[in-house]
């Protein structure tokens, strides 16, 4: 029963999708809801926020890159603080990074209690890009999920295709699909009706297409639970795969077992905590927020954990510990007293990554367009997602900037006023040179 609950609509979609033009669309409507936006973004710079208009009451950014198991307790965390002024909407609107796998978002509003009993999951809406989806289709589980889990799909830019390129990739969209409606649209210009309270989405239909659905992803791949004496022990790590490690210490109850779903929950709203980044001969966090373990190249590392009091304590680490040697030692080793191993949740493309570039002072606006133009023609296929807010010479307003692949197109935005006037361009793609596209973007400077 989702009687007195808050329903939830989910907007998905493969980067440069149209899913902020359907934000705008719906956030400046008549349509009589008062909607909360939740945001969450792939990136290294947050500007989606800045991109929805009329909203600034009512925008909450998740900056944690891809909204899956990584960000899950960020979501609960601002769903429950939602809770506290529900008073002033009734209608809340995810939209994901065009990089996430609904499933995840989705699974929250059964799997976790507190937000099961105050929302209900209204429907996943799904952007397609009717111009660029087949670049994507085959090479992306992404992009498949966000069509396969959809209740709705729009098929956007239909004005960019043929009708008979229309009909072709709708019928390849239904064969993945065949239970979610299909509209068609140009500027993401569909009835509001349509993808607001539609009332459908069914849980059964996404447990036949992923029996594991109900089942938690995690962004730890182990935990160990540790029965220690107050005072100082020691994480031992010997060098690995990755530059880094995230890890989370909880204070357990007597004889809990890390791997409970209470415990593991726990874990995870910690985990949504920005990290505190440790080196070597530092002091781990106990309860508080991830710990970003710095890692050398060679040598041990041994990073201090400080037990307050006797008890038990949860270690949950990114990665297993036969990958990085890890081992908890207090005067000899210590054998945890409980371990869990989980299933690697979600991952990316590693080859796809987000570059955001800042500069200060003015740009050319013909320097721009240059340099723009010709870095598409060479690297266009593997620039999947531009956007930008950027300071012009000459112009007393915001420009805002957005790009998919070879097509790209900027517009006005609102004046400066006493903001401050300064320039924010974000890459995402495959393959990309980070030092290249900052030096190109200062020589655009006036």
């Amino acid at each position: 029963m989702n009687q007195g609950k808050i329903p939830v609509t989910v907007l998905t979609g493969f980067l440069g999708a149209g899913k902020t033009t359907l934000l705008n669309r719906i956030l400046t409507e008549n349509h009589g809801k008062r909607i909360a936006v939740i945001e969450n973004e792939f990136g290294e710079i947050g500007i989606d926020q800045a991109l929805v208009i009329n909203a600034d009451e009512e925008v909450f950014e998740m900056n944690n890159g891809c909204i899956c198991c990584t960000v899950r307790g960020d979501l609960i965390r601002i769903l429950g603080s939602l809770m506290k002024r529900k008073d002033k909407f009734d209608h809340v609107l995810v939209e994901t990074t065009g990089l996430a796998d609904p499933g995840p978002v989705a699974q929250t509003f059964f799997v976790d209690d507190d937000v099961r009993e105050l929302f209900a999951l209204d429907a996943i809406v799904t952007l397609v890009d009717a111009k660029h989806i087949h670049l994507h289709l085959e090479d992306s589980s992404e992009c498949k999920e966000q069509v396969a889990f959809a209740d709705v799909i729009v098929l956007n830019k239909a004005d960019l295709v043929t009708e008979r390129e229309l009909d072709a990739l709708e019928r390849r969209l239904r064969g993945m699909n065949t239970l979610a409606r299909v509209l068609r649209a140009t500027n993401a210009d569909v009835p509001i009706a349509d993808v607001l309270g539609v009332g459908g989405f069914d849980l059964d239909r996404a447990l036949a297409q992923k029996p594991a659905f109900l089942e938690p992803e995690y962004p730890f791949e182990w935990a160990g639970a540790f029965d220690l004496e107050e005072g100082d022990h020691e994480l031992v790590l010997e060098p690995g795969p990755d530059a880094t490690m995230d890890a989370v210490v909880l204070p357990l109850g007597p004889g809990a077992d890390p791997g409970a779903r209470d415990a593991a929950d726990r874990a995870v709203r910690v985990w949504a905590e920005p990290p505190a980044r440790v080196a070597p001969g530092e002091r781990l966090g106990i309860g508080e927020r991830p710990s970003r373990l710095a890692l050398r190249a060679e040598g041990t590392m041994r990073f201090r954990l400080t037990a307050p009091e006797r008890g038990r304590y949860g270690l949950y680490l990114q990665h297993l510990p036969g990958e990085l040697g890890a081992r908890l030692e207090s005067g000899g080793v210590v054998e945890p007293a409980a371990s869990r191993e989980f299933a690697a949740g979600h991952s990316h493309d590693e080859q796809v990554s987000s570059v955001g570039i800042h500069l200060d002072g003015a740009l050319d606006r013909e320097r721009l367009t240059r340099w723009i133009s010709e870095l598409l023609r060479e690297k266009g296929a593997d620039i999947f997602r531009m956007k930008g807010i950027l300071n012009l010479r000459g112009l007393d307003s915001r420009f805002v900037f957005q790009g998919v692949h070879m097509l790209f197109d900027g517009r006005e935005d609102r004046p400066w006023g006493s903001e401050r006037r300064a320039s924010d361009l974000v890459f995402i793609g495959r393959n990309l040179d980070r030092e290249q596209l900052t030096r190109g973007f200062h020589r655009c400077l006036a």
